[in-house]
C-alpha cells in the first residue's frame, strides 16, 4: 500500500524530528526525505510547529493504542501492569515506532507554543492514567497489594522513563535492563 504525499511528509518529519530534534530539522530536509515538493509541506501542515505537533501526536496515538491492546489481553490487573510495562519498553526500542519523537516532543521539551504544549500534555497524561486504571483493576481483583494507584502509576512511569533513557542514551545499561525492570515492578506490586 502506497503512502499519500501527506503521509510521506509526516513519516519523514517523524524520522527527522527524532534524529535531529526540532531546531535542526528543516522543511527542506523533510521534503527531500519524503521525496515531495517543499510547497506541499506548508499546504498540508502550515508551519513547522504544527508539523512537529502532528508528528508527536501520531506517535503518541500509536503508543497509547499499543498499551491498550497489551493490557486488554491480560487476565488480571497485575498481568496488565506487566503487559503495559513490556509494551512501553518494546515500543521504545522498535525502530519503526519513531519513539525519539516522543522523547523530543514531550510537553516539557521542544514544544514552542503554550497551546501545543497543552495539547501534548493532555495526551501524554493519558499514559499514566491508563496504567493507574490497571493498578485499580489489580487491587480490585486481588492480584495487586493495596497501594496508592495514582502514586504507584507515577513511580512506574518514572521508572520506565529512566530505564528507557539508560538503555537508549547511555553506554552502561546492563543487557537485561528491561527484563529486570519488569521483574522489579512485579515484585513491588504483587499481592
Amino acid at each position: 500500500m502506497s503512502m499519500t504525499k501527506k503521509e510521506a511528509l509526516l513519516q519523514a518529519a517523524k524520522e527527522l524530528f527524532g534524529e535531529y530534534g526540532y531546531a535542526d530539522t528543516t522543511f527542506k530536509k523533510i521534503s527531500e526525505r519524503a521525496g515531495v515538493a517543499l510547497g506541499l509541506l506548508t499546504h498540508h501542515y502550515g508551519n513547522k510547529e504544527k508539523l512537529f505537533l502532528a508528528a508527536g501526536l501520531d506517535v503518541l496515538d500509536r503508543f497509547l493504542a499499543g498499551l491498550r491492546e497489551a493490557t486488554a489481553k491480560a487476565t488480571s490487573g497485575h498481568d496488565a501492569v506487566l503487559a503495559f510495562s513490556k509494551a512501553y519498553l518494546d515500543f521504545s526500542i522498535d525502530r519503526t515506532s519513531n519513539w525519539l519523537v516522543l522523547v523530543r516532543c514531550s510537553p516539557y521539551s521542544d514544544m514552542k507554543t503554550k497551546t501545543d504544549r497543552d495539547i501534548m500534555y493532555e495526551k501524554f497524561n493519558m499514559v499514566p492514567k491508563e496504567l493507574e486504571q490497571q493498578i485499580i483493576r489489580g487491587i480490585a481483583d486481588g492480584s495487586i497489594r493495596d497501594v496508592p494507584p495514582h502514586e504507584t502509576a507515577q513511580v512506574i512511569i518514572s521508572m520506565m522513563v529512566g530505564v528507557n533513557r539508560t538503555r537508549l542514551l547511555t553506554p552502561y545499561a546492563p543487557p537485561r535492563l528491561y527484563e529486570e525492570a519488569i521483574e522489579f515492578i512485579s515484585r513491588s506490586i504483587r499481592a
